[in-house]
């Protein structure tokens, strides 16, 4: 699982050939959650309730490079690094 990211102890991911719709992994501590890059909401699993608010913030701000990594993982290709929230 390609790391794209890393904030406050916060990891964002994405897996190749994953299922629709688009979406990434955000993982702190013990929890982690499938979060669509579109609307932000969470797919599967669950977040505290300030790393999802942190985790959302990074969302809106990079939503276009997330779409983009998301068609290079669906076609296999290298993923880009995406800046962290700072």
């Amino acid at each position: 699982m390609p790391e794209l990211s890393r904030f406050f102890g916060i990891i964002i991911a994405m897996y190749y050939n994953d299922h629709s719709p688009p979406h990434f992994h955000a993982k702190y501590g013990g929890e982690q959650a499938s979060i669509r890059i579109d609307n932000g909401v969470i797919l599967e699993g669950a977040l505290g309730p300030r790393a999802l608010r942190l985790v959302d913030e990074w969302r809106v701000f990079h939503q276009a490079e997330l779409f983009d990594d998301w068609d290079r993982a669906q076609a296999r290709q290298p993923l880009n690094r995406i800046e962290p929230l700072e």
